[in-house]
C-alpha cells in the first residue's frame, strides 16, 4: 500500500526529503511513498510548487488530511530550539510522523530510530546509538556507537560523533563539527561548522572553534 505524505516546511532541507522519498521508490522499483504536497506557514509560498509537488496550506491545516503521514524538515540554525514548538502547531499526533531513510544510509540493526526521524545520504549509525524523535540528520554524519541524540536536535552535514556521546533535546550541530567521545551537550545547544567539542557543553549554549568555547546564550 502506497503511503501519502506531507512534508512540513518548504525550505532546502525539505526539498532534500522529497527527493529521499524518490530515491526511496526507485530502490525498491515501486511506489513506497506518494508525496502530496507541503505544509508552509509563509502565504506567499500558498499554492507554489516545488518540483511538482504543490503547498497545500499552513502547518495548521493538517488535520485536513486524515489519510496521510507527516514528515517534518523544519529546524535551522534560526528556529532549532523552536523545533518541537512548531511542530505542535500541527496538531498531528506522533504515531503519523513517518521516519524516513535513505537507502545510502547505513543504520545498524542494533540502534534504534525514534518517530519522525530523517536520515539522509551516506550517513552512518552504529551499534546502540539511540536516535530520538523528529531528528533530522544531514548527508555524510557519522553517530558513533552507543551515542544519545535527543528529540527534535538537528544535525548538519559531515558531522563526526564518536562513541558513547549524549546530545540533549533541541539542539543543532553544525556541519563538519567533530564531537568527543563521552561529551555531552546539554539541550537547546547549537556546536558551530567545523567546531571540536572536547568537553561538555552546558545547555542554552553557543560553542564555537577548536577547541570550541562558549560564545553566547542561545537564548537570553
Amino acid at each position: 500500500m502506497v503511503k501519502k505524505i506531507i512534508i512540513l516546511g518548504t525550505g532546502g532541507n525539505c526539498v532534500d526529503i522529497l527527493d529521499t522519498l524518490l530515491d526511496i521508490n526507485d530502490a525498491r522499483q515501486e511506489a513506497i511513498y506518494e508525496c502530496v504536497g507541503f505544509l508552509d506557514d509563509n502565504r506567499q509560498n500558498w499554492g507554489k510548487k516545488y518540483f511538482g509537488v504543490e503547498v497545500l496550506g499552513p502547518l495548521d491545516s493538517a488535520a485536513r488530511y486524515p489519510d496521510c503521514r507527516f514528515v517534518n524538515g523544519i529546524g535551522s540554525p534560526r528556529n532549532f530550539w523552536r523545533k518541537g514548538e512548531i511542530i505542535a502547531t500541527t496538531g498531528i499526533p506522533l504515531e503519523r510522523f513517518e521516519t524516513v531513510v535513505h537507502p545510502s544510509a547505513s543504520v545498524s540493526r542494533m540502534a534504534h530510530l525514534g518517530a519522525g526521524v530523517v536520515v539522509f545520504q551516506h550517513v552512518t549509525i552504529t551499534s546502540n546509538v539511540k536516535i530520538g524523535n523528529q531528528v533530522i540528520i544531514l548527508p555524510n554524519t557519522i553517530v558513533s556507537h552507543d551515542s544519545v541524540v535527543g528529540d527534535y536536535t538537528s544535525i548538519a552535514g559531515g558531522v563526526c560523533i564518536s562513541g558513547c556521546v549524549e546530545v540533549g533535546p533541541s539542539c543543532y550541530l553544525g556541519t563538519n563539527s567533530t564531537l568527543i567521545s563521552y561529551c555531552k551537550v546539554g539541550a537547546r545547544s547549537l556546536i558551530g561548522m567545523g567546531s571540536v567539542v572536547l568537553k561538555d557543553v552546558p545547555e542554552n549554549s553557543v560553542m564555537v572553534g577548536n577547541p570550541a568555547r562558549f560564545l553566547r546564550k542561545v537564548v537570553e
